[in-house]
Order: C-alpha cells, then sequence, then structure tokens
C-alpha cells in the first residue's frame, strides 16, 4: 500500500489545504452536498476536491454507495492528519480573536423552543452587553438539528445526550418534568388518585420525527410504569402543550422551569405530585474542536452559570 507523504510541502498549498478541509466536512456530515454547503460549494465541486485529493495521492480515500459513505484505510490516515490541519487554523483564528481570546463574529445556535427562549434569551442579552461584537442567529424548534451538517457552533436541548462522537455533550441542569393541568380541566374531571386512574384522563404528549413521549413514572412504593390513557392531543413544541394544558385540555408532562410561573400563580396545578418523574438533563452540545473559538467556549461557561444558579 502506497504511503501517502504529509510532509512534502507542496501538498501544503492553499488550494491543497482547502480540498483537505472540504474532505474532512465531507466525512463529518456524511454527504457531499452537505460537506460542500458548509464551504459554499456544490456537490459536484466537494465531489471535485475529494477526487483531486485521491489523484494525488493516488489512493482511495471513501467508499462510496448510493446511501452513505465511508472511510477507506488509507482516507482514516488523512482524516486524522487533517484534523490536525484543521485544529491548527482553529488555534491561528482564536489567536487573532485577540490576545486574551475576546469573543467576536457570529454565533449560531439551535435551540428547544419554549425552554429555549427562557433559558437562552436573558442569556444573550447579557453577553452582547459584555461582548457587543458577537452576533447571534438562533434556530427555535423542538426538532433536534443535525448540529454538523447544519452549521450550528451549538445546540441546547433538553433530555438529548447525543451518541455522536463528533459532539461534546455538557450538563447545563437537571429539571424534574411536572404533571400538570388547568382548575377547569381538574373541576370537571375527577382529579387522579394514582397513575392507573391516569388511564381514565386525557393526555397531552410530545410527539416528533423520531421522538415519541413516554411517561415513566414512579409510585411510592417505588415502582415504575408507564402511563397509558386516552391521548386526543399530541404537538411537537412544548411551549404548544402548556398551551392546551392551560386551555384545560387535559394533563400534560412539562418541564418544571417552563411551568413553574403557571404554577406559581395558579394557571396550573399540579397532579398526583407524590409521584416521581425522573430528572431531564438539559445539555449544551457542540462540536469536539481541540480548539474552540472564544465566543462559543465563554457563551457556554456563560450559560451553565446561569443554568448553576437557577439550581
Amino acid at each position: 500500500m502506497r504511503r501517502i507523504n504529509f510532509a512534502n510541502k507542496r501538498h501544503m498549498a492553499d488550494s491543497k489545504v482547502n480540498d483537505i478541509l472540504v474532505f474532512l466536512s465531507v466525512v463529518d456530515t456524511g454527504s457531499f452536498a452537505s460537506g460542500g454547503k458548509a464551504f459554499g460549494l456544490s456537490r459536484s465541486t466537494a465531489g471535485k476536491a475529494v477526487a483531486r485529493l485521491e489523484d494525488r495521492y493516488g489512493v482511495r480515500l471513501l467508499n462510496r454507495t448510493t446511501r452513505a459513505i465511508s472511510l477507506t484505510e488509507d482516507g482514516q490516515r488523512l482524516y486524522h492528519k487533517g484534523q490536525a490541519i484543521q485544529a491548527a487554523i482553529a488555534k491561528a483564528d482564536t489567536s487573532m480573536a485577540g490576545a486574551d481570546g475576546i469573543p467576536s463574529g457570529t454565533l449560531r445556535i439551535a435551540a428547544a423552543d419554549a425552554l429555549g427562549r427562557r433559558i437562552l434569551m436573558p442569556v444573550v442579552r447579557k453577553f452582547q452587553q459584555e461582548w457587543p461584537q458577537v452576533r447571534f442567529e438562533i434556530s427555535f424548534s423542538d426538532t433536534v438539528s443535525h448540529i454538523i451538517k447544519d452549521g450550528f457552533d451549538l445546540a441546547v436541548r433538553v433530555g438529548v445526550n447525543s451518541p455522536d462522537v463528533s459532539l461534546i455533550s455538557r450538563t447545563l441542569m437537571t429539571d424534574g418534568p411536572v404533571l400538570c393541568a388547568s382548575p377547569a380541566y381538574l373541576k370537571d374531571r375527577e382529579a387522579p388518585k394514582n397513575i392507573e386512574h391516569l388511564s381514565t384522563h386525557d393526555l397531552l404528549q410530545f410527539s416528533s420525527v423520531g421522538q415519541r413521549q413516554v411517561w415513566a413514572l414512579q409510585d411510592a412504593s417505588g415502582f415504575w410504569s408507564n402511563a397509558s390513557g386516552r391521548v386526543p392531543l399530541r404537538l411537537d413544541s412544548a411551549e404548544a402543550l402548556r398551551e392546551a394544558a392551560l386551555a384545560g385540555m387535559g394533563i400534560a408532562l412539562l418541564p418544571g422551569i417552563l411551568v413553574k410561573d403557571d404554577l406559581d400563580a395558579g394557571s396550573l396545578m399540579q397532579v398526583l405530585p407524590d409521584i416521581e418523574t425522573g430528572e431531564v438533563p438539559i445539555v449544551a452540545l457542540y462540536p469536539h474542536k481541540r480548539f474552540l473559538e472564544p465566543r462559543v467556549r465563554q457563551f457556554i461557561d456563560m450559560l451553565a452559570a446561569d443554568m448553576s444558579a437557577r439550581r
């Protein structure tokens, strides 16, 4: 097997480095279309960049099928060497941010809708007061985004610890979900006395592509069971579920941090308060980089400090 001469300086010309970075992006995102998109390139242009590398080194870097791509042994070697190049470029970018690593540029964030707004926006305001040179682009959605493929620097999610080894997961806080309903609903229907009684009630549950909420509840004896009942409404938005509960449409299991003000105001009432609903992590997910941009690192630290103060 022919060895790739990574030390040859002619391979390190700008165009060749760019080809390697495109190659890394194709591998990270899993497709030529998405890998090229990260650099403003078409699918075919990204494919040509990888083909130039294969011609240059005289080896095949990727196994290609109609459904997926995977690294060959030589591709793995180039990928790991390319990551070192990428890290060096990221380090140079960091140094250019200032001697103290002053945050600057655009920070792209994907966040869970209602909870993200409540958690994120106060921190965004505070961060921009401290670092006005940072701009934000934020997508609020309860549909889980592909962070690298969609070009995000950071995602804030509820109960999602990604198995993707290219992502780092940092728990910001844990939150206890609350079974709740409006006073009007509980007045019209007999309030449930135990988990089994939920089977006679209307349950409002979360559901989206690849996700369907299951109510795992623990009774006073320590026995865990999945609650069942009539489910007249499934929604892909926690905020919409909250509004449905406020409107008296049924019982919902919602993040405690989302309904705290409603419970305090009496517009929602806790159902089965002695039942244990478990704890759900609120996590920050971001690409695995040796050198994290100052704007990303500083924002995660500020967000974590804010979450810690809420506990």
